[in-house]
């Protein structure tokens, strides 16, 4: 429990802020991606432009993984406070870049311009999740699996108001610009919270743990690292689709994708706060692979619907199927590796987002290719006529999601076995943080 001077709902409102404020840059991106395509990258290279838009995308998640990956490693030293306020900084610094590249001419030097900005809110966001996870998983030790999805319920809150936002300014003719001036009100509102609060310090280091003892804890648990591997697929059916859903599904339905992500993410919000009840009735692991199940039939259903109906019938499975990935992920790491503190959840996070650089490249490129190939070659884009290159994108479209429609599907024989193993051993059981590492669950050794 945490100690009596830290005011445990203030702390966790903190944490909803900071969740919040990375969703909202999530709607922001997805809204502006299109028009970064148009205005910037289609100038500089019609044929390969998507998968360019792809690669910036991408380094959001560089960011947020580098971060991750040495700040839960550092978050013990620097506090939980200076982590918040470096991911505030990073948000502001980043939507101010983006600013100045919308408006310099375009060069070459823009597109380094977009891509460093957008790596400095991927340092913004992985700060975030570098404190946030740890910070709420010391203040309630006895509910992860519950807590954790609530907090980051207020992911997907933020992309709902993120994407009504730039919906709307889009709607009266302002400028795509002004979705950058979106990320910045929440950003120093949180640098103003956090500032005048204490925190606490993590679960491993209140119970104790060394330094070493975290390190040796992850190094002496192989199925930690089947979980860190899992993570990489389970972030992949989640988030590059998200991301990639305003170029996209824009094109196969005849929408504006950025609604069906308002309507997913709204989803979520609800789901996420019924995590607790769900998880204690068949266990975080058997919530992970009905979830699997869900997403890659989801995914697939996106790729073939024709008709707004049929594309928010579509997503509602996939963003059941997707809801809980995120928190429960982190959620079975905390409860099955307690002693390995913020590191293990850092860890978790540093390979969802450097599953999402590479992805969202990937997605770009087929996008590509089968653009191409629709057309009859590369260099017969630009002479297609409007309602040729409509077919044309559509069918690319379409192609780039049926790509990641396996991917949670390989994980099913992974969740199904644990699931399986833990049953027989009279069902799940988190491990306490003052326990030796020995393993708890045959699945670990």
């Amino acid at each position: 429990m945490p100690a009596d001077n830290i005011d445990r709902r203030r702390l966790y409102h903190i944490g909803n802020l900071s969740i919040f404020m990375i969703g909202l840059g999530f709607a922001v991106r997805a809204n502006i991606a299109p028009d970064l395509q148009h205005e910037i990258y289609d100038k500089l290279d019609l044929a390969n432009s998507a998968a360019m838009v792809g690669e910036a995308l991408g380094a959001t998640f560089t960011g947020f993984a580098l971060t991750l990956l040495f700040g839960s490693a550092l978050v013990d030293l620097v506090g939980m406070k200076r982590m918040l306020l470096l991911s505030a900084l990073g948000y502001v610094l980043g939507s101010l870049g983006l600013l100045a590249a919308a408006f310099m001419p375009v060069t070459d030097t823009v597109p380094h311009v977009v891509l460093v900005s957008l790596l400095l809110t991927g340092l913004g966001w992985g700060a975030v999740e570098a404190a946030s996870n740890p910070m709420v998983a010391s203040l309630y030790p006895e509910e992860k699996t519950h807590r954790l999805n609530i907090l980051h319920a207020w992911w997907p809150a933020g992309i709902v108001v993120g994407g009504l936002l730039g919906v709307s300014i889009s709607a009266v003719g302002l400028s795509w610009k002004l979705n950058m001036f979106v990320l910045l009100l929440p950003s120093l509102v949180l640098a103003w919270m956090v500032a005048r609060s204490a925190f606490p310090v993590t679960e491993r280091v209140a119970a104790g743990v060394s330094y070493g003892g975290m390190i040796s804890e992850l190094l002496k648990r192989p199925m930690f690292w089947v979980f860190w591997a899992c993570m990489f697929l389970t972030a992949a059916a989640e988030l590059a689709p998200g991301q990639w859903v305003n170029i996209a599904l824009s094109n196969i339905v005849g929408m504006q994708g950025i609604l069906l992500l308002v309507y997913v993410s709204a989803l979520m919000f609800v789901m996420r706060h019924f995590a607790g009840p769900i998880a204690a009735r068949i266990s975080p692991i058997g919530l992970m692979f009905v979830s699997c199940l869900a997403a890659g039939a989801g995914l697939y259903l996106l790729s073939l619907a024709d008709s707004p109906l049929l594309a928010f019938a579509a997503a509602t499975v996939w963003g059941i199927g997707v809801c809980y990935m995120w928190p429960t992920m982190l959620a079975n790491v905390s409860e099955r590796f307690p002693r390995g503190g913020a590191m293990a959840m850092g860890l978790m996070g540093f390979a969802g987002g450097m599953s999402i650089q590479f992805v969202l490249p990937q997605m770009g490129a087929i996008f590509d290719n089968a653009r191409a190939e629709a057309a009859g070659g590369a260099a017969n884009l630009a002479s297609l006529s409007p309602e040729a290159m409509q077919e044309v994108v559509r069918y690319a479209s379409i192609e780039s999601f049926q790509a990641v429609a396996f991917v949670p599907l390989l994980l099913l024989p992974v969740f199904g076995l644990i699931w399986l193993f833990d049953r027989r051993k009279g069902g799940y059981r988190p491990e306490l943080v003052g326990e030796p590492g020995a393993p708890v669950h045959p699945t670990d050794v």
